[in-house]
């Protein structure tokens, strides 16, 4: 496994008020949401990326009102389709 070392300001953890840990769990947390959202990892990869399980990181993307169903047009329209 490869990682990630991201370099960000004093500015930023005085702002968020929160530990340098707490901090650090919530940009990976942001950084799965937006690589889930980009369909670039998939539901259950994306809570393992920020150590979460499937049901928690379900509720945090409901509670940041993310859609959790991820379609393009044409998926959709075929969804739609009455057969």
């Amino acid at each position: 496994m490869h990682t990630l070392s991201l370099p960000y300001p004093d500015d930023l953890l005085i702002t968020s008020g929160k530990s340098p840990l707490a901090l650090e769990a919530e940009l990976a947390f942001l950084l799965a949401v937006k690589l889930f959202e980009l369909r670039r990892l998939s539901l259950g990869k994306a809570a393992a990326f920020c150590q979460m399980d499937k049901p928690h990181f379900l509720y945090e993307l409901g509670r940041l009102q993310i859609p959790i169903i991820n379609l393009d047009d044409d998926q959709m329209t075929d969804e739609l389709r009455d057969d």
